[in-house]
């Protein structure tokens, strides 16, 4: 997947950021269908913040995110962002979760990806689930 510059008149930018979170107290996120309508959820809401969906990886306890975003947006409100939509819609289509105050922590974890290849990335996030 080649990488797309985001540029206006004065600028071109290429900004890959690395995103990490997971749910309160570690809970693992379910497989199936809960893991993947969160997955669509994620790539349905990244062209609305401008982004564009490098490498999401979702693991038991937590979600690896790679966004190549645009400057318009910084990433906490990129985290933010995603993690208040997909809870939203998440407990509203799996009703069991609305026990919980909220789904996600609020703490995540972010770093710049610098220019990386979008193939190195993908192999890294694969790469964590093969970790003990």
């Amino acid at each position: 997947m080649k990488q797309m510059y985001y540029s206006n008149d004065p600028c071109v930018l290429l900004i890959n950021s690395h995103l990490v979170w997971c749910p309160k107290r570690r809970r693992k996120m379910g497989g199936g269908r809960r893991t993947t309508r969160l997955e669509e959820l994620i790539r349905e809401t990244a062209p609305e913040l401008a982004c564009e969906m490098v490498a999401p990886e979702m693991m038991p306890d937590h979600l690896h995110l790679v966004v190549s975003a645009t400057p318009h947006w910084v990433p906490n409100h990129i985290v933010g962002w995603f993690k208040g939509k997909t809870s939203h819609i998440v407990r509203q289509e799996f009703p069991f979760l609305q026990r919980m105050p909220s789904w996600w922590t609020r703490s995540y974890f972010c770093s710049t990806a610098g220019h990386v290849s979008a193939d190195t990335i993908r192999r890294y996030s694969e790469a964590q689930r093969t970790r003990g």
